[in-house]
């Protein structure tokens, strides 16, 4: 079965039209039965009985009136049978002694729980996203799950845990995706949540990791670690940039034949240059007064 729309009439025709049968039929079985009771009619009792036999059944008809709001659907059953769903919002008239459930269709949003789970690496990580949805198919999400709201936020928990098993938490290799790269992890979750609720009816808007850090027993640690990649990787760019300057500083000195420099003298200037380029303090300049060989 699928979702299909479900018979309607506009409910404010159905209750103008019943009242007027019904208490027409009712007034007639009064008349009816108060002629039968004088006796002066032998068929009046007949004609008592079918109008209030006519005014029950305008009184049960009046059971299928129903109120669809707006982003909301109403999933109707007929003694267990599903007979179709209302989405229009209005007052309407359905089939009569039907089950009216109420599915809503606005967009939603929760946060899932705090996780602790350990990523590609091994390292223990705290994790947590929002999810946003909204209900596409009322038939699926009446009838494919007990309750939708509930196999969402599992569903979720479970694909943001699978998340985090296959990502590390950083990476210094570009080719390599981390937690902390935030759109390409926001895209990867959200298509892992919408092919896991698609099941149930369900459309995911978005999906975004909301909350990430390292578990606190390794934190500090963590912290050390990546204090130190930094300082490494800030050592490299500065020796690289040093070891231009002096290259370029030895091609000028060179081409414009300011000083004549030796193999001792060069290893000299480069050594002097890469010390006062690459220190991570002022460098103390020292004034030979005497020979570069005293």
């Amino acid at each position: 079965m699928e979702l299909r729309p479900a018979f309607r009439v506009n409910g404010f025709l159905m209750v103008l039209v019943l009242v007027v049968i019904g208490g027409g039929a009712l007034v007639g079985a009064i008349a009816a039965a108060g002629a039968a009771s004088e006796g002066s009619n032998p068929g009046a009792a007949a004609g008592a009985v079918a109008g209030f036999v006519v005014a029950g059944i305008a009184l049960v008809l009046l059971s299928g009136l129903t109120t669809v709001g707006p982003n909301e659907a109403k999933v109707l059953q007929f003694f267990g049978r599903y007979i179709g769903s209302v989405a229009d919002p209005g007052f309407f008239w359905v089939v009569p002694l039907t089950g009216k459930r109420r599915i809503s269709l606005r967009v939603r949003n929760f946060e899932t729980q705090t996780l602790k789970v350990n990523d590609s690496d091994g390292n223990p990580v705290q994790i947590a996203a929002v999810v946003v949805y909204r209900v596409v198919d009322s038939f699926k999400s009446a009838f494919a799950v007990d309750d939708y709201e509930e196999y969402v936020q599992t569903q979720s928990e479970a694909a943001v845990r699978h998340l985090a098993t296959v990502h590390p938490y950083d990476s210094d290799d570009p080719a390599r995706t981390s937690l902390r790269n935030g759109a390409e992890v926001a895209e990867e979750l959200t298509t892992e949540l919408s092919e896991r609720t698609a099941l149930a009816g369900i459309d995911i808007l978005e999906a975004r990791i909301t909350h990430l850090a390292y578990a606190p027993e390794i934190a500090q640690a963590m912290l050390v670690r990546q204090q130190a990649a930094q300082v490494v990787a800030a050592r490299s760019r500065i020796v690289e940039g040093a070891v231009g300057m002096v290259g370029m500083a030895l091609e000028r000195l060179t081409a414009e034949g300011m000083v004549d420099l030796d193999e001792e003298r060069r290893a000299t200037m480069v050594s002097n240059l890469l010390v006062v380029l690459c220190g991570d303090r002022s460098a103390q300049p020292v004034v030979n007064a005497g020979s570069l060989y005293s």
